[in-house]
């Protein structure tokens, strides 16, 4: 067994592989927003449509265990769909989120400077694993990560190159936009600014707007993290794959002492 869900319809099961690394109970941010990547850019539209925005709101900590997925229309037009997509545990909501799909529809452009080159070279695609992020045994262990910028375990910005290495869904292959989704939510981890063994820094949301689709495995999280003074703080990143950058996330972020 070497993945993180496995899917029956509607219904998915977590494996030990989607724990976090606060409790191993619990899951990672990511693995319940790459739930959410794949529900959304597997719904059907009425013409070709591509994920512009996710919102992914953690209402409560997400179990080890099954969660019911839940897909709604709000809203269906020539140019948008918005879906609503909540995952449940027990019949409570854990996850609700916001997924905004644009119509996707190849244009001739004029000249422009909207296009931002590439500054951090990624590793090659065929690149051999590497040991996973942080102190986790679960999800951040299914990772290789390549640090481009910063220094692991000293506090402060930091940009990474990460590749999932174990199968999101049990069968299936880990879609870009998977990919883009669940590295974003190492922002705060990757950007941390207290010490972790002394603070806990856990994300109460999870942002990604793309500019355009992301591909290949390899994804590129330049991250850094605000602080605010009363224990709130704001973790947030520009999101590159080997044609350049095409997104940023931000998250909502708590510290607190352990």
């Amino acid at each position: 067994m070497d993945y993180v869900f496995s899917i029956d319809g509607d219904r998915a099961t977590a494996t030990a592989f989607a724990a976090g690394p606060w409790n191993p109970t619990l899951q990672h941010g990511g693995a319940p927003s790459a739930l959410v990547a794949r529900a959304a850019e597997r719904f059907p539209a009425a013409r070709p449509m591509r994920v512009a925005r996710m919102t992914v709101d953690l209402l409560r900590p997400v179990p080890v265990g099954v969660l019911d997925i839940e897909t709604e229309v709000v809203r269906e037009g020539r140019k948008i769909q918005l879906l609503q997509i909540r995952l449940l545990a027990d019949g409570k909501e854990c996850v609700r989120a916001s997924v905004l799909k644009l119509r996707d529809e190849p244009q001739t452009l004029p000249e422009h400077q909207g296009f931002r080159p590439l500054e951090l070279a990624p590793p090659p695609e065929d690149a051999p694993r590497s040991d996973g992020f942080g102190p986790s045994r679960g999800f951040g262990a299914g990772m290789s990560a390549k640090i481009a910028r910063g220094e692991w375990g000293k506090p402060g910005p930091a940009a990474v190159w990460f590749r999932a290495e174990r199968a999101m869904v049990e069968g299936e292959a880990t879609t870009p936009l998977m990919r883009a989704a669940l590295t974003a939510d190492f922002c705060n981890g990757v950007s941390s600014v207290v010490d972790f063994t002394a603070w806990t820094y856990i994300n109460a949301d999870l942002t990604v707007s793309f500019a355009r689709d992301p591909v290949g495995e390899w994804i590129l999280l330049d991250a850094e993290t605000w602080v605010g003074d009363s224990g709130g703080a704001m973790a947030f990143a520009r999101l590159a794959d080997r044609n350049g950058y095409f997104g940023r996330a931000v998250q909502s972020v708590l510290l607190e002492p352990r």
